[in-house]
């Protein structure tokens, strides 16, 4: 038998055991189908994602919401760093918070002496 069989279970195209090629295994430019690259697929394109955002009645922090928009229109690749700033402002409204100081204590009003007597 001079003929190669290929063994079963070995995929198309692979070399048969007696160390002869098969030749379909080959592209027309004599590179090994089995490692021709495949065409990477399209990204796929930005979608707003159309998520509503209520208003918290705080001006800094509904600013840094309405920054989430950015996102809709970048591919994903972008996103990290729109959330990137909307953490870091939202992290720095709540330090804020934490750091004014406290109103200062309304006096106790004096009392009043009248001197009619």
């Amino acid at each position: 038998m001079s003929d190669s069989m290929p063994v079963p279970g070995t995929a198309p195209g692979a070399a048969p055991v007696d160390g002869t090629e098969d030749p379909s295994a080959r592209t027309p430019d004599g590179a090994d189908a089995a490692h021709a690259a495949a065409p990477s697929p399209e990204p796929a394109a930005s979608a707003p994602l159309g998520i509503g955002r209520t208003p918290t009645g705080n001006a800094e922090v509904d600013a840094r919401l309405e920054r989430l928009a950015d996102a809709d229109r970048l591919p994903a690749d972008g996103h990290i760093e729109v959330y990137e700033d909307v953490h870091r402002g939202l992290r720095d409204a709540l330090t804020a918070l934490d750091a004014r100081p406290a109103p200062a204590p309304v006096p106790a009003p004096m009392p009043s002496y009248d001197n009619r007597s």
